[in-house]
């Protein structure tokens, strides 16, 4: 059985206020087109559908072309929601639609019941596992403590109850929206760590043929069988070097898996400069980038004047300006911004308690600010899924 792969489509987000519908349109034709052209069996797509969840109309109207363009083509299709979607919103008429070939999956509860599809070898059973927030789903899969590995654990553990009940041979495919333990984050995923916790390993889910995850944006294989799609456009400038494609998996009657990545069109190339604005203006190396979209960083010791509008002369779609004056570590003026790259709102805090304190948060009082950020995200997930 050949899969098409795909995740993240995030539809109706903006790249730094440029609107991607169009490119988004342009994917969703090739998409189709591969699908035709390579005869796949089965398009898997691993949520993040919409990129919020109450989308644009406009995003609904590209969705809802996309569904029927599959629909028409025969291929069966298995779409589970992310982190981004409402799974509520995106579940409506489900059932209705699954009898056109399009198999939406935003239910926990419905983990262990597979769409079932065959092929000359038998039966490939496809467990669609939605965006879990643990704080949400623990009483359903009952399990004490509110953490991914818990909950997807649990999940996982229905998916192989029901696989032991089918017949011998059936081959197994699982979507998942996690972000699973070797994975590389970029800056365009939203924080889904609980307890500190972000990631699952990768043993979470053994036993079955074919992983296909969504979440994270770069396209990444963890294992032979457990592998990301990716988004398929760039949606920050840390995605500059992702190559953005889908995977063609091709399952073999004992459910060997063949993997080939797919590239998806690129509506404009990315590029990060940095340096002075008289070198960026002036470096002839520079010339491969006048039309790309481009972050520059200015490493000026003093701002210069009109930036945007002098860089945008020479890089006329300049979307990102950074000023990363170049100073000693130890200068006074090395930027807030600078000193707390990379660390998350937990850190921040505790490093803030530091500040005023004298002395960084004890073991209890960490437990305490890590309880009152999961409490946080927790009561943001659930006012999501109620709008």
């Amino acid at each position: 059985m050949r899969l098409l792969h795909t995740s993240d489509w995030h539809l109706g987000r903006a790249f730094h206020r440029v609107n991607l519908l169009g490119a988004q349109a342009e994917f969703i034709g090739h998409l189709v087109g591969t699908v035709r052209e390579r005869e796949v069996d089965a398009v898997v797509v691993s949520g993040d559908v919409y990129d919020r969840a109450v989308p644009p109309l406009a995003a609904v109207e590209l969705f809802d072309d996309a569904l029927h363009r599959l629909a028409d083509l025969g291929v069966p299709t298995v779409m589970i929601s992310g982190n981004h979607d409402s799974a509520r919103r995106l579940g409506v008429g489900a059932g209705l639609i699954g009898r056109a070939g399009i198999h939406l999956r935003t239910e926990p509860a419905a983990a262990g019941t597979p769409v079932v599809l065959r092929d000359a070898h038998g039966e490939v059973a496809f467990y669609g596992l939605p965006y879990l927030e643990p704080a949400l789903v623990k009483d359903e899969f009952g399990v004490d403590k509110a953490g991914h590995e818990a909950v997807l654990g649990a999940a996982m553990d229905r998916v192989r109850a029901d696989l032991a009940t089918r017949a011998r041979g059936t081959r197994s495919v699982v979507l998942a929206h996690a972000f699973v333990t070797g994975g590389q984050a970029s800056d365009s995923e939203r924080d889904i760590t609980v307890g500190g916790v972000a990631a699952v390993p990768a043993g979470v889910f053994d036993g079955v043929d074919y992983v296909a995850l969504g979440h994270l944006h770069g396209c990444q294989t963890l294992t032979e069988r457990v592998r990301y799609s990716g988004s398929p456009l760039a949606y920050s400038f840390s995605e500059a070097g992702h190559r953005k494609s889908m995977w063609l998996i091709d399952l073999d009657a004992d459910g060997a898996v063949t993997a080939e990545r797919v590239d998806c069109p690129v509506p404009r190339p990315l590029a990060r400069i940095s340096g002075t604005l008289d070198d960026l203006l002036a470096d002839p190396a520079l010339t491969r980038h006048e039309d790309a979209w481009v972050e520059a960083t200015l490493t000026d010791p003093v701002r210069p004047a009109d930036p945007m509008a002098r860089l945008t002369e020479r890089f006329p779609h300049t979307l990102s300006l950074v000023f990363a004056p170049e100073r000693a570590e130890d200068d006074a003026r090395v930027s807030y911004a600078r000193r707390l790259a990379g660390r998350s709102d937990e850190q921040i805090a505790q490093d803030f308690v530091a500040h005023v304190r004298g002395t960084g948060p004890d073991e209890h009082e960490a437990a305490v600010l890590r309880e009152a950020f999961d409490a946080v995200r927790a009561d943001h997930a659930v006012r999501e899924v109620a709008r």
